[in-house]
């Protein structure tokens, strides 16, 4: 075998050694999203869980806004039947536009601010929400990651032949972060 023959081989051995480093990491990058997204899940499945309690109490109160709390019930049962990631995405959006629709029913309720029931499922909701965010950060921060790694070149070349492509972030919808930027209307 002559130098010709080494450098071939040379060569064909680092571009493989390249190639499994290469699926090694996208392989690693898909598993931490996939670990994301299950910690985002236990979020969503206490918030689901919480709901119908805080409809529950809502209800005695606000029984004529009867549109609103049965919204808040649908978006939860799809939420609870969404099967694949991004249809567990789309339902988390949707169930947080709906808490924010009960939550402002709310605020036209003075005695139902006062429940004590319905402060502490409230409390419960809010801290819910913040650590959806913290997990939903995270996932974010990870599906950033991997999608980097799957449209950046040359890993693109081996991400396509096996089969990675490019996964949804867990956003918030530009309509939600409108309602999300008003000032809320305070009265004395």
């Amino acid at each position: 075998m002559g130098t010709t023959g080494i450098i071939t081989i040379i060569i064909v051995g680092v571009i493989i050694i390249w190639a499994v480093t290469v699926y090694n990491r996208l392989v690693h990058l898909r598993n931490v999203r996939k670990n994301a997204f299950a910690n985002v899940d236990v979020i969503l499945r206490k918030r689901y869980d919480l709901v119908p309690q805080l409809v529950a109490t809502v209800k005695g109160y606000a029984a004529h806004e009867k549109t609103v709390l049965e919204n808040v019930i649908k978006t939860r049962s799809a939420g609870l039947g969404a099967s694949g990631d991004n249809e567990k995405i789309k339902a988390a959006e949707n169930m947080h536009r709906e808490l924010i629709r009960l939550c402002a029913l709310s605020e036209s309720y003075p005695d139902l601010k006062a429940d004590r029931n319905f402060m502490h499922l409230q409390e419960s909701l809010c801290e819910i929400e913040e650590d959806l965010v913290n997990v939903r950060s995270f996932f974010n921060m990870s599906t950033r990651e991997y999608n980097d790694q799957v449209l950046s070149f040359p890993a693109l070349i081996i991400a396509g032949r096996f089969g990675f492509h490019e996964e949804p972030m867990l956003e918030e919808q530009a309509d939600m972060r409108e309602e999300l930027m008003k000032h809320p209307d305070i009265r004395f």
